[in-house]
């Protein structure tokens, strides 16, 4: 294929005529598609639905240390469910406390207390004259909107193929004391698929931040998302980095079952040092007398173990691994080599990161919309949905059938190419 950028004006004229014509065809259908949100499919959402009969007015309710799951108890999280996520977090099971269904919720509240009440000591944020937070960028945008709602000024940090630029990284950290944390999705990153180089994560272990009450927020949302049996990505335990570096505390690790049970009534985690926990747990006891049992009961009794979880995770990408390979074979066939779109291929996790020519992604998205197609909207993977360059779509395709997939696939290439032309016809002007 000839890259676009040495066609001639009329050239490109002549190309963008023929594709209107098939924009027009494609409109008059009135497609409504949906690829806006990484939300489980049916079909996915169907592969738990034994969970559902695990428990009935039957069954002994009681948890392994003899509690009735049905009554007040159990701070943080009965024995059998935190082993359960202890084993998908590879943690051990007595650094971790156990959630309702919302790991977003447990990192809106961890950001919450230190701001109210500060880190293990440390001055309440909110007395502070400024905070400031790193963002890898293209990144997560609930976790950007947890930090902008606080206030929180939100620094962009670029991500590598490796992750984030850990020399800006290190940089920063170490020279201003408002510097407080930083947003990470370590494995199969959102958006890009990118999992953390081995020295990534050691770089992170040994940072030297210049405040105490600096943290690492690691959501490993994506921690056993493959795709692949034979292609997995491969993360280094930061916790334990962390502890050998001398570091124990400057981390909070996350994680959720959103993705492998039900996303609306899952359970959450989070592992920390022993300080950090005791810490968290006294802000508990004011805040609940314990998460639902019942339900980490129901998980732990379905899935046994984590093998059993790791067996229910190979059904979940049998369902998504056409999807994703469906999208990946139109970009490649239709924008290969025109020079004016470039994504990663990821082994895991729930998108595809598109980088469009600079100054194209709303036109893109705006574009593909008209024709029936809902994208993220552009600027979303950015602090403040201001992408600088205005070049980055994130493509989620889990919740389309395979033959939606393909057509809302199809109506993007051809807003990618429109978008394209246009832009270059104006700078041929």
């Amino acid at each position: 294929m000839v890259s676009y950028s040495e066609l001639g004006r009329e050239e490109l004229l002549n190309l963008k005529s023929k594709l209107e014509e098939q924009f027009s065809e494609v409109k008059a259908k009135g497609l409504k598609l949906d690829m806006s949100r990484g939300k489980p499919s049916a079909s996915q959402l169907d592969l738990a639905m034994g969970m559902m009969d695990v428990l009935n007015s039957k069954s002994d309710l009681k948890c392994q240390e003899g509690v009735d799951c049905r009554n007040y108890g159990v701070l943080d999280g009965i024995q059998e469910a935190k082993q359960l996520l202890a084993d998908m977090m590879e943690v051990p099971k007595d650094n971790i406390v156990i959630f309702g269904n919302s790991s977003l919720n447990v990192m809106y509240d961890t950001i919450a207390r230190s701001m109210t009440h500060g880190v293990m000591g440390s001055t309440p944020w909110c007395k502070l004259d400024k905070v400031k937070f790193l963002c890898p960028v293209p990144g997560y945008d609930r976790h950007f909107a947890i930090t902008e709602h606080f206030g929180i000024e939100m620094i962009n940090i670029p991500m590598t193929e490796n992750g984030p630029d850990m020399d800006l990284v290190e940089k920063l950290v170490s020279e201003d004391k408002a510097i407080k944390g930083i947003w990470c999705v370590p494995k199969y990153s959102n958006p890009q698929g990118i999992t953390y180089s081995d020295e990534t994560v050691h770089r992170f272990a040994k940072l030297k931040p210049a405040a105490e009450d600096f943290r690492i927020y690691w959501d490993n949302a994506y921690g056993i998302h493959h795709l692949y049996e034979d292609k997995q990505d491969y993360l280094i335990e930061i916790l334990m980095e962390c502890k050998k570096e001398g570091n124990p505390n400057m981390v909070y690790k996350f994680c959720s079952t959103s993705k492998v049970s039900f996303p609306g009534s899952g359970v959450s985690a989070i592992a920390a040092s022993d300080a950090n926990l005791v810490a968290i747990r006294k802000q508990m006891t004011i805040q609940t007398i314990g998460h639902d049992k019942l339900n980490q009961l129901r998980h732990a009794r379905f899935y046994k173990d984590i093998h059993g979880m790791v067996e229910h995770m190979k059904l979940h990408a049998d369902i998504l691994r056409p999807k994703f390979e469906t999208v990946l074979s139109v970009l490649e066939k239709e924008l290969g080599g025109l020079g004016i779109g470039s994504w990663l291929v990821p082994r895991g996790g729930y998108f595809i990161s598109f980088d469009a020519m600079e100054g194209c992604a709303k036109a893109i998205v705006s574009k593909a919309k008209e024709a029936g197609v809902i994208m993220t909207p552009a600027g979303a993977t950015f602090p403040y949905g201001k992408d600088p360059k205005d070049s980055n779509i994130r493509i989620a395709p889990s919740y389309p059938t395979p033959d939606e997939l393909k057509i809302a696939a199809e109506i993007f290439v051809l807003s990618v190419k429109l978008v394209s032309i246009d832009k270059l016809l104006e700078e041929k002007k």
